[in-house]
C-alpha cells in the first residue's frame, strides 16, 4: 500500500516573487506602509525593565460640581476594589484606601525584602 502524493502548489514564474518589495509609488493614491497585523507591544517601552516605583493603588475620585453627587473607586493590584457613592461614603473610602496602603500585602512584603537587604 502507497502513500498518496503530497498535494503541492503549481510553480509559478509570471510574476514578482511576493518577498520582494514592488516599486515606490508617489503622490496621493500612494499605499501606506502599515501592518495589519504588527505587534504594536514590540513598539512600546518594557514596563518591567524600571527600577523606579511601580503604581501598586489607585483612588479615583469623581466630584463635577455643585448639587453633584461624588463617586470614588479605590483598586489596588492585590485584588482590593470598592467604591463610594456621597460625600460621606467617598470620605470614608478615601480613608479606608489609606489605611489598605499602610497594610497592604504587596507593599509590605516589598518593603521588609528591602529592609532585610
Amino acid at each position: 500500500m502507497t502513500a498518496p502524493p503530497l498535494k503541492r502548489r503549481p510553480a509559478t514564474d509570471n510574476g514578482p516573487d511576493p518577498a520582494t518589495p514592488g516599486p515606490a509609488h508617489s503622490g496621493r493614491s500612494a499605499p501606506k506602509v502599515v501592518a495589519r497585523q504588527g505587534v504594536p507591544s514590540a513598539l512600546r517601552p518594557d514596563p518591567h525593565t524600571g527600577d523606579g516605583p511601580t503604581p501598586l493603588a489607585w483612588l479615583h475620585i469623581t466630584a463635577p460640581g455643585r448639587r453633584t453627587v461624588p463617586s470614588a473607586t479605590s483598586v489596588c493590584a492585590c485584588g482590593w476594589d470598592r467604591s463610594a457613592i456621597g460625600e460621606r461614603r467617598v470620605l470614608a473610602l478615601i480613608a479606608d484606601h489609606d489605611t489598605h496602603r499602610q497594610v497592604c500585602p504587596l507593599r509590605t512584603t516589598k518593603t521588609e525584602g528591602r529592609a532585610a537587604a
